[in-house]
């Protein structure tokens, strides 16, 4: 066997102990035996040595992309499966409580309805968050998890300290049901080391100071480092906050395919291993225009344009970002009747952002919030939509192609102003 490289590749005799040999030959069922041979399919072709434990799972497959994913979730649950740990929901294709505001037929809806119902029925809690980061019982530093959709993988592997490979539609749910994984990918140490590091002492500090500055800096993170393991250097500890680590992780692995990065003096892994970079690991400089060059390649629109309509929370608002728009919305400034101004979240974060008063006060301004989905992923934005503005790399890098609509990538504060004013804003002096 050769890889793609054409070096061969040293065949690896998987070992399985008793207990995995149950779960495979139906000693447990005829669903988990279903699940088991997809998790020994994937260890085998990943040369893993073994299988190891999970503690958590997040699945990505409850979001609707047609039949075979149906059938394959109902199929589990015709067998009997259940999970055997901690499992959350990712998004799925209906806000199920706001009924009728995902713009679809009955068929479809129906269908995206039964897919949900079934990872419920599988033992899987009904979450539907693409930041299960946000909820508590997350994991802590060195657990082995299975978690899918790539920001909450990153976010992971990166701020949590965690340990998950990249897990997709059917794997996810298989890890869970059986609680194993290959011993593979980033659940092994020795690939967690960074091969190459980002030097972001030129970016000067009023520049991080802006939220949408760390999505920028995501985008360029993506860029260079494509799949690998970085680290980046230069950043004063007391800016990397967690929401804005989720906008880097979240756009990097949507302009790469960033599964981990470690911040020196930050992150665990890089607080830990105090030698990090290691000597000869290649260095590449990360300036301010390299953040304005990512800025402007995640927007198509033109500076000036009508407005149509602003999305935030991709990946889910928090409940300090609640915080810190409600501060702003205060003052009562409408939004432009032009304009709406869409915020995605999890229902456990809207919850606690109603206990706050945080919510009332961005509906009172005109905003309207959506839970268990996502605004670029499903019909939700009014179809007259032309131009749209979001500060989310991740929103800003799918739409366009997702949507067909112009996007504008800015900061919470040119978003707010922009709706109020109804046409696109830019304030030039948070990227000097």
């Amino acid at each position: 066997m050769t890889t793609l490289s054409g070096q061969a590749r040293q065949p690896v005799e998987l070992h399985l102990t008793a207990d995995d040999e149950a779960k495979l030959s139906g000693a447990l069922g005829p669903g988990m035996a279903m699940a088991m041979r997809i998790v020994v399919a994937l260890a085998r072709l990943s040369l893993a040595p073994q299988l190891i434990d999970v503690e958590s799972a997040h699945i990505d497959g409850c979001l609707y992309h047609g039949q075979a994913g149906l059938d394959f979730a109902e199929k589990l649950v015709d067998l009997g499966a259940v999970v055997t740990v901690p499992t959350t929901l990712n998004v799925s294709s209906l806000d199920l409580m706001h009924p009728g505001l995902v713009r679809q037929g009955p068929a479809e809806t129906a269908a995206a309805r039964r897919l949900m119902d079934a990872y419920v029925a599988l033992g899987a809690r009904s979450t539907w968050t693409c930041a299960p980061y946000q909820l508590g019982g997350r994991p802590t530093a060195g657990t082995n998890i299975a978690w899918a959709e790539s920001n909450a993988i990153v976010f992971a592997n990166s701020v949590l300290g965690a340990r998950t490979a990249r897990y997709g539609d059917f794997v996810d749910i298989c890890a869970a049901i059986t609680g194993r994984v290959p011993l593979a990918g980033l659940h092994v140490p020795e690939n967690r080391i960074p091969t190459m590091q980002l030097d972001c002492s030129a970016i000067p500090s009023r520049v991080l100071d802006s939220d949408a500055a760390w999505a920028a800096l995501g985008f360029v993170v993506g860029q260079q480092v494509g799949e690998s393991v970085c680290i980046l250097t230069g950043i004063a500890p007391e800016v990397a906050d967690e929401d804005r680590l989720k906008a880097l992780g979240a756009t990097a692995a949507s302009s790469g395919g960033v599964a981990l990065f470690h911040i020196e003096g930050v992150t665990p892994e890089a607080v830990a291993a105090a030698a990090w970079p290691a000597d000869g690991v290649p260095r590449v400089e990360i300036t301010p225009t390299m953040l304005r060059a990512a800025r402007d390649e995640l927007t198509t629109a033109t500076i000036g344009d009508r407005l149509d309509a602003v999305s935030i929370g991709t990946p889910h608002f928090s409940l300090t970002e609640f915080a810190k728009l409600a501060e702003i919305l205060g003052d009562g400034v409408p939004f432009h009747p032009s304009c709406t101004v869409w915020i995605s979240t999890s229902r456990d974060v809207l919850a606690t952002a109603q206990a706050a008063g945080f919510a009332q006060i961005c509906e009172a301004s005109g905003a309207r919030i959506v839970v268990d989905t996502c605004t670029y992923l499903v019909p939700i934005l009014a179809e007259t939509v032309r131009t749209a503005m979001t500060t989310s790399g991740k929103w800003a890098w799918y739409a366009p192609a997702n949507m067909g609509i112009n996007v504008v990538f800015g900061s919470m504060a040119e978003c707010i102003d922009s709706a109020r004013a109804g046409r696109v804003i830019r304030n030039e002096s948070a990227w000097q």
